[in-house]
């Protein structure tokens, strides 16, 4: 009989060889194409940052059970609540720019038409 943890663990490698395929493709596509998938990416409901950010959570409350069993250490379960913290302020700040990256892909492409005006890369975040 297979190991059932072996699956899991196959799925994880796997969802990992993928999401470097990705941004291999990512590095490559054009502007308008590369804003689409970086929209579906930072997308906090079905987006790849919100998938992560489950996984991560979930594997909080994990280790937060095996901590308090006594399999875990404390920090172990710590640094995941925290990672998990962390990602969803991330995906927090990420929403505020949905609506700007769904607006940019869904243009239309017109080919080699001028070129935007560079914007200053220094800006100040709203909290």
């Amino acid at each position: 009989m297979p190991d059932p943890t072996l699956y899991p663990v196959r799925l994880a490698d796997e969802i990992t060889r993928q999401l470097g395929q990705l941004a291999d493709h990512l590095a490559q596509l054009p502007p308008h194409k590369a804003t689409q998938v970086i929209a579906r990416v930072v997308d906090p409901a079905d987006g790849v940052l919100g998938g992560v950010t489950r996984l991560v959570s979930t594997s909080s409350v994990f280790a937060k059970i095996q901590a308090e069993n006594g399999a875990l250490p404390a920090e172990v379960w710590l640094a995941l609540g925290r990672a998990s913290n962390e990602l969803d302020a991330i995906g927090g700040d990420l929403d505020e720019h949905r609506e700007t990256l769904q607006h940019v892909s869904s243009r239309p492409h017109t080919g080699a038409a001028k070129p935007p005006a560079p914007a200053p890369l220094v800006v100040r975040r709203r909290r």
